[in-house]
């Protein structure tokens, strides 16, 4: 095996869905400045995510819809704007 090829900052890392508060620790080169307690008591580098397999879709089996930015608000608005510029 080569050395010196593999990344340095190689560390457990706390992912966190931020759409059920499900917790994951894996291992993980992900660069992050934010910290936080895990279940397990102890503090690892945090990772918010929008969307995990606890809460996707897919693997839930529920479908719902996804917008945390408002685009589908946003694009509603503009196309109710252009129907009134018509």
């Amino acid at each position: 095996m080569k050395k010196e090829i593999h990344a340095k900052e190689y560390r457990p890392v706390l992912f966190l869905d931020s759409g059920n508060q499900m917790e994951y620790i894996i291992p993980s080169t992900a660069v992050t400045k934010e910290t936080a307690k895990a279940k397990d008591g102890k503090t690892y580098p945090v990772v918010r995510v929008e969307i995990s397999s606890s809460s996707h879709p897919f693997y839930t089996g529920q479908e719902k819809v996804l917008d945390s930015a408002g685009r589908v608000d946003r694009f509603r608005q503009k196309q109710a704007k252009a129907k009134k510029a018509k």
